[in-house]
């Protein structure tokens, strides 16, 4: 089965149903993205950052739990003297008690949970940031392994045409059979490099599918757009932005301010809870007269009231445990704070970097190329120049070609750490210094 790849102007439209794992293709539903598209795609279907959304749930149930009086407590009880030879002594009590939380421990469980749930929250925006800077990531790498293959294709082509110009002046007497030979070499070379270029993209598909979430049996139809973003935003700027919006940062925030309200928590869990009961008991007994017995009912309500007495625990160790964690966090939270300006200041770097590569490469050196391998094939046709410098310049055509495309993925992948680093879509920022 054939399989054909068309390049409209402005966009690359690849038919991935094509290189779907299974010979016969995807037979399920088809699914046409661009690159935000896809990354949008994947950050609703995504399966791993569904189980992380799920545990939302578990936040939630904290919040609801931390909010809720402690349950009262039903107490009965019997005495009865049938089994010791008083039958006439019987005793049955009813007590119903309540725990009363002091120092404002409900107000300050809820606040722990509140920041827990914040955490959850920021833990998920966090996933979502890495996913889309891993798909971002993963679709530079196939789109530079297909144009490779692309690229194996027009080398293909160029040494199938040389063949055919070797084989004309052979026939015409004017070049010897050796040449000819060479040309079929460089051919059979060519086409073994398509087959590496093939053999690469399975694997970057299958990944890709995976991050996007797509039901087994879907495919998908990808466009490309080779326009490059311009980033205008000083490193000054996007360091802000990264101190204002990045996920990771906001979960070591939150865990330092669920420290801080654990202190309080553990420092009020010093203070006793108190214990009220209400009880009604009715006795029935035998009184022993000079005449006879007497029967007698006595019915009685009383109160209890219940408080631990801090003499050895006054939960110290909790105490210096909630301080500990605190630190923590907050030691955390200021060595990320810290790298972010580095990060920031080595990924526009490596974008700034790419940027020059890529005005290198279309400002002189390929059009230059196509000029180059143009003069040396006619010149070969005319017997001006041996074989060996068509080939030499082939080569060279191939390899310059080969290191723009590596330019073009390593560019978008710049990009995009670039972006994950800010924590910022620079296609959606309002700022006014991403165009």
């Amino acid at each position: 089965m054939s399989r054909a790849y068309r390049f409209v102007p402005g966009a690359v439209h690849l038919l991935l149903a094509s290189l779907v794992l299974s010979p016969q293709g995807a037979s399920g539903e088809m699914h046409s993205l661009t690159l935000p598209q896809a990354v949008e795609y994947a950050l609703v279907n995504n399966g791993e950052l569904k189980a992380l959304r799920a545990e939302k749930e578990v936040a939630r149930a904290g919040l609801e739990r931390a909010a809720l009086f402690p349950n009262p407590t039903l107490e009965l009880s019997g005495d009865t003297g049938s089994l010791t030879g008083s039958s006439g002594e019987n005793v049955v009590s009813i007590g119903l008690s309540q725990e009363f939380l002091t120092g404002g421990k409900r107000a300050k469980r809820r606040v722990v949970a509140e920041v827990e749930a914040e955490e959850v929250r920021q833990q998920i925006a966090d996933r979502e940031r890495t996913l889309a800077l891993e798909v971002k990531s993963t679709f530079a790498e196939f789109m530079l392994a297909h144009k490779r293959r692309e690229l194996a294709q027009r080398a293909v082509d160029l040494n199938g045409k040389l063949l055919e110009i070797t084989r004309e002046r052979l026939a015409a007497g004017d070049i010897p059979e050796l040449e000819v030979n060479l040309a079929r070499v460089e051919l059979a070379r060519s086409e073994g490099r398509k087959i590496e270029t093939v053999r690469g993209l399975s694997p970057l598909l299958a990944r890709l599918l995976t991050l996007l979430g797509l039901p087994t049996g879907d495919a998908v139809n990808l466009a490309d757009s080779p326009e490059r973003q311009a980033v205008t935003i000083p490193p000054d700027e996007l360091t802000r932005l990264a101190l204002v919006n990045r996920p990771d940062l906001k979960v070591l925030q939150a865990a330092r301010s669920k420290g801080d309200a654990a202190v309080e928590l553990a420092e009020a869990e010093r203070i006793p809870n108190v214990i009220v009961g209400v009880g009604y008991t009715h006795e029935q007994r035998v009184d022993a007269t000079g005449v006879g017995d007497e029967k007698t009912r006595d019915n009685l309500l009383g109160m209890k009231l219940s408080i631990p007495l801090p003499v050895f625990d006054r939960n110290q160790a909790g105490i210096r445990e909630a301080r500990a964690r605190t630190q923590s966090a907050g030691n955390r939270l200021e060595f990320a704070r810290t790298g972010v300006a580095r990060e920031i200041e080595g990924d526009y770097a490596r974008l700034a970097a790419a940027d020059k590569a890529l005005d290198l490469y279309a400002g002189g050196i390929l059009p230059q190329l196509e000029e180059n391998l143009k003069i040396v094939q006619e010149a070969y046709q005319l017997g001006e120049v041996g074989i060996l410098s068509v080939i030499e310049e082939q080569k060279k055509y191939i390899e310059v070609h080969d290191g723009y495309l590596a330019a073009l993925a390593e560019r978008q992948t710049a990009l995009a750490r670039l972006e994950a680093s800010v924590g910022v879509d620079f296609q959606n920022t309002t700022s006014g210094g991403a165009q």
